[in-house]
């Protein structure tokens, strides 16, 4: 059996055209990165004349360009990866993304950036759309060799067609910046980390340190920044920068430290918080939602709730009906908990001192409530104090409830993650940063209501209103009391604000230790504003109408 198998195996390479042949052997260099193998098998493919194709040539390009690092082969396949970059076009073989970027890796390698950059810049030509790794080379070549402007054009470029930078790319933005003193771009892309990197790493920690550290740095800074200005910036962003510049002027002091469980910072005993997406953010997320569900739901059902909640705006909280009410009751006698919902919203009134939540809930699900004595009670408290809205018949309650809860910048109540797809319509970036800051999740143990709030403090890089930073690093450990932080921080910019007191010990790793705050409370549990939305069972009749609102019930202003 061995014998015939061997047979067959001899008979069949011997049947193998020059090409098959080739492309077998190109493929099992690859596999063993022998790029000199590679390199002699295209000379002899030359010679044999065997025809070659875009995959031939991208193999061979490929082991080029991984290949520049070994001193012992870099003038090698620096020759080969040009020859044969220009053999493929010579021969009116169109190269795609990756022929396009492992030349320019090669060209990179050079310390040719500028070849690098014409090669992504007309890659249209060839009606190849450059992804971020197309522009790596031209990129990080420019700033090696310090030269910002052109790292500053290839930055643009990516911009203007769509693709995002990344940590790796903004750190070598930042450090090329850093080192030619250019403090407003440094500013700039502290903010880009920001907001596209929540946690950045060590290496990206190393650059961000030395900045703080230089002379430059120590230069740059106003005295008498405008505090009401800065406030108000703080206010309109959502939280955890203003984004008017440096703060202070003099050195900088850096530090590494933890951050306590109630959002101090252990250095500085700064309060970190919990960022919200900015008021322009906001209001597009609201539209958004507000269009999609005109054209999924009756446009006149959605447009009147938008009216009502115009001029019922003061909800501090909105609660899912449905998924509070449905929550674990997936057993032989279960159906919906009206005791659960009535403890979240009970438990979210006392929270917010003495302020009713709003609840949504579907037209069908009340009806079958109120035919429910015991049921009935509750749901009575609730139109009394304005806390319910129901929606009419074949309408989705996602729409609502999501709506009001950005519309009115409101705590949601829900443990409804919104994967769905409804929710991947909305393709918001900035999706994810809103449910933290804004989604209460719960739980029933042994019948107990137990609520998990927003976090006090959001992991990301925060300036506040006296010129400190705090940068998030990126650790071995998941426990958050442990995770290392950046704190960046400037006498002559704190003292205007305010005055801290030094009587910090340093630990023996270089880590200030932490004094824990006993209350432990959270940012989202003073929720302080008040809204109401009054209706009579008696209105609870037509199976198709939307029982919502009668007249809105007056209550004295909130001390």
């Amino acid at each position: 059996m061995d014998t015939a198998n061997r047979s067959n195996a001899k008979k069949k390479k011997s049947n193998q055209t020059p090409e098959s042949k080739f492309q077998f052997e190109l493929n099992s260099c690859s596999k063993k990165k022998d790029v000199r193998g590679a390199i002699s098998l295209y000379e002899s493919a030359i010679s044999e004349k065997i025809r070659l194709n875009q995959h031939h040539f991208n193999s061979l390009l490929y082991l080029c360009s991984n290949s520049v690092a070994d001193p012992s082969l870099k003038e090698l396949v620096l020759d080969y990866g040009f020859r044969a970059f220009d053999h493929m076009s010579s021969i009116g073989i169109s190269p795609n993304e990756a022929s396009v970027t492992a030349i320019a890796r090669i060209a990179a390698a050079k310390g040719d950036g500028e070849y690098a950059f014409e090669l992504v810049k007309n890659i249209g030509k060839y009606k190849v759309v450059p992804r971020l790794r197309t522009y790596d080379p031209a990129l990080f070549c420019f700033c090696e060799h310090l030269d910002a402007e052109k790292a500053y054009e290839v930055e643009e470029h990516v911009n203007a067609v769509g693709v995002s930078l990344e940590e790796e790319q903004l750190a070598a933005l930042l450090k090329v910046s850093a080192e030619k003193g250019r403090e407003e771009r440094v500013y700039g892309y502290l903010h880009k980390l920001r907001s596209s990197v929540r946690v950045v790493s060590e290496s990206t920690a190393k650059v961000i340190e030395d900045w703080f550290h230089s002379a430059k740095a120590s230069e740059v800074g106003e005295l008498n920044m405008d505090v009401g200005r800065v406030r108000e910036e703080i206010l309109r962003n959502g939280g955890g920068w203003h984004g008017l510049g440096w703060i202070g002027k003099g050195n900088w002091v850096v530090r590494r430290a933890n951050v306590d469980p109630d959002g101090h910072c252990c250095c500085c005993r700064e309060q970190l918080v919990c960022v919200d997406i900015d008021d322009e953010e906001t209001e597009k997320f609201a539209q958004s939602i507000a269009a999609l569900a005109m054209e999924r739901e009756v446009k006149a059902n959605f447009s009147e709730f938008e009216g009502w909640l115009d001029k019922h705006a003061d909800y501090e909280a909105i609660v899912d009906g449905a998924n509070v009410g449905l929550y674990q009751q997936n057993f032989a006698d279960g159906g919906f908990s009206i005791s659960q919902l009535d403890d979240v919203v009970k438990e979210l009134y006392n929270r917010s001192g003495k302020k009713w939540p709003l609840v949504i809930l579907h037209n069908k699900r009340l009806r079958g409530l109120v035919e429910n004595p015991s049921s009935r009670k509750i749901v009575q408290e609730w139109m009394d104090n304005d806390t319910l809205y129901t929606t009419p018949n074949g309408s989705n309650d996602d729409w609502y409830w999501l709506y009001a809860a950005v519309k009115l910048r409101c705590l949601l109540g829900t443990n409804d993650e919104m994967r769905d797809h409804i929710f991947q319509l909305l393709g918001s970036s900035f999706f994810n940063q809103w449910k933290e800051r804004h989604q209460v999740h719960y739980t029933f143990i042994k019948g107990n209501l137990k609520l998990q709030m927003p976090p006090i403090y959001s992991l990301v890089i925060q300036e506040s209103e006296k010129g400190s930073w705090h940068v998030p690093v990126a650790g071995n450990s998941n426990e958050e009391s442990s995770r290392t932080w950046l704190c960046v921080t400037r006498p002559s910019a704190h003292d205007a604000f305010v005055n801290v007191s030094n009587d910090a010990k340093t630990s023996e790793n270089g880590h200030l230790p932490c004094h824990h705050n006993s209350t432990g409370h959270s940012c989202s549990e003073g929720f302080a504003r008040n809204g109401v939305n009054s209706s009579d069972l008696s209105q609870v009749v037509d199976n198709n109408t939307c029982t919502k609102t009668g007249k809105r019930k007056e209550r004295s202003p909130s001390s």
